[in-house]
């Protein structure tokens, strides 16, 4: 994925036609089999930037994806490693050429000295700004708006209609793609926030009751019995709901030795 890709120009008009058909059938199966796997987002993100590097002979991609958020577009993936700059470089709607693609839905194609498009922006420690042509395609689902994805290429480079359409295809599955994981990590992250609310709920009930036992049977006020607990808790270095428990485990032991010998 790290290596640079270059395709073979056809020498005959019969070639042209018949290569590039051929292409978009295993465009249309690789593309569909990335999207339907079972990967994670990252993982399939790295696939498809993959993809994308031989079905346009590119020398760089990057994937960005829209943080509702904030409403800005965040780095997610790229062929080149970006460790810092991964969830980390973001910009805004707008912003860049990125950005402008991203708020108008519109594909952007610069064959040339990209760097001095009126909307450009460079970022510091993103080599592919350097790159001299920029091809950047908006990724929707349902027409809203997903993230970005950008190919980069070292020299000048006329971006030709099946370049084109292969990104907005790339584009079109990976937006449907990626909102579709997003949905999966929004439920996942509701469902837990739910179990530990849960959880949370069933720890102070079990405090409060314990805390009940401690003030009838020491005599304490309920602040008392929580300073109790918290510092048994301090001084055997577990759980104040373990300790709870046992307290309550304790009381009702209690109460089935004074049941058996009645």
């Amino acid at each position: 994925m790290g290596k640079d890709c270059t395709v073979d120009e056809p020498e005959t008009q019969n070639e042209r036609d018949v290569i590039p058909a051929e292409s978009e059938v295993l465009l249309l199966h690789r593309i569909s089999t990335i999207i339907s796997s079972k990967l994670s987002l990252d993982e399939m993100l790295g696939e498809v930037i993959g993809f994308t590097i031989q079905a346009t002979a590119c020398d760089a991609c990057l994937v960005y994806l829209l943080d509702r958020s904030s409403n800005e577009l965040v780095l997610r993936a790229s062929q080149v490693p970006h460790l810092t700059a991964l969830g980390n470089v973001r910009m805004k709607m707008g912003q860049g050429v990125t950005g402008w693609v991203a708020q108008h839905q519109e594909v952007v194609a610069l064959s040339s000295n990209a760097a001095a498009d009126s909307r450009f922006i460079p970022f510091q420690g993103l080599i592919e700004d350097t790159y001299q042509a920029f091809l950047s395609v908006p990724l929707v689902s349902g027409g809203d708006l997903v993230g970005v994805i950008n190919v980069h290429h070292r020299e000048s480079h006329q971006h030709r209609d099946w370049e084109i359409g292969r990104l907005r295809f790339v584009g079109e599955q990976l937006g449907l793609a990626v909102a579709k994981s997003l949905l999966a990590e929004e439920n996942s992250r509701l469902l837990e926030e739910t179990q530990e609310f849960k959880r949370e709920l069933e720890t102070r009930k079990v405090l409060e009751r314990a805390k009940g036992i401690l003030q009838r049977k020491m005599n304490l006020t309920e602040e008392e019995a929580y300073l109790m607990l918290r510092d048994q808790s301090r001084k055997l270095r577990k759980p104040m709901k373990e300790l709870a428990e046992a307290v309550i485990l304790f009381e009702e032991m209690g109460r089935e030795g004074s049941s058996s010998r009645e």
